[in-house]
Order: structure tokens, then sequence, then C-alpha cells
């Protein structure tokens, strides 16, 4: 899905309205509107991938476990944005923003966001490394947590 032929500004504004489409699931509390809203950011069969902190790296060192997380598809995909906006959003612990500087090279976007106390600061960050599917839905979602 490469766009060789389209101006880097357009692609610039592509790339964060992706971002800002993709952090709006995050912070969306209706699970009617947030199971549409996957199924309009994700192509069908997805695969997010996420990497925790060091913390919890350390952690799961110490339990020989694998701390890497792993969901593929709409549902996996909603049980995991649910938890986590039940988990931080919902709660009031924290919301989720993107920052500035979201980018797209052919298939690829990335960008990065934060998590905001409600008195904002920031809490946590994170960076968004997507591939995208022909019909420019998210096919492969890897997710660094720092």
């Amino acid at each position: 899905m490469s766009e060789p032929n389209v101006p880097p500004e357009t692609r610039t504004t592509k790339a964060e309205q992706l971002a800002e489409r993709y952090t709006a699931v995050w912070m969306e509390p209706d699970g009617d509107r947030r199971r549409k809203a996957i199924a309009d950011v994700w192509s069908e069969d997805a695969i997010h991938i996420l990497q925790p902190t060091q913390e919890v790296y350390e952690a799961a060192a110490e339990r020989a476990v694998n701390p890497t997380w792993q969901v593929r598809g709409h549902a996996e995909l909603e049980a995991r944005v649910t938890s986590a906006y039940e988990d931080f959003v919902a709660t009031g612990q924290m919301a989720f923003r993107t920052r500035d500087g979201a980018k797209r090279l052919g298939d690829v976007v990335t960008w990065r966001w934060e998590g905001v106390s409600p008195d904002g600061e920031v809490l946590g960050a994170g960076l968004e490394f997507v591939v995208l599917a022909a019909d420019g839905r998210i096919a492969t979602d890897y997710q660094f947590v720092e």
C-alpha cells in the first residue's frame, strides 16, 4: 500500500488522523462505539503486540515467563482495549493522548502517545509502530510502552 505519488504533507495528515482515531478507541466509554471503532481501525485478523515496561520485563524474568502480550482479531482486540479502558481510563487514573509527529513511510505509520493524570502529569508513554493492510486499516500493531 505504498503511496509514492502522495505529497509528504498528505501522508503526515493521514498518519496524524490514524493516530488520533487509534487513541480515541482506547478512550471510548461506550462498548458498542468502541467495537465499531476497532473494526474501523484494525483489519479483521490484525495482530496487536505489546512490549511492556522494563519493570514488567524484570518481574517476568524472576518468574521465568514471557511478558509480551499478543492478541489477534477484533474480539481479542476488544478485550484488550476494554481491559485497558477499565483499568486506566474508567478509574480516572489516566487518559491517553497522542503526541505530535506521526509519520508514514510506505505501509508503516509511527507515533508516540502519553498516559496523563487528571492534573496533566505524564504517567507513562509509548511508541506505536503499525503496518497497514491494503485497505488502510492496521494489520500489525507493535506497541512499545516506555
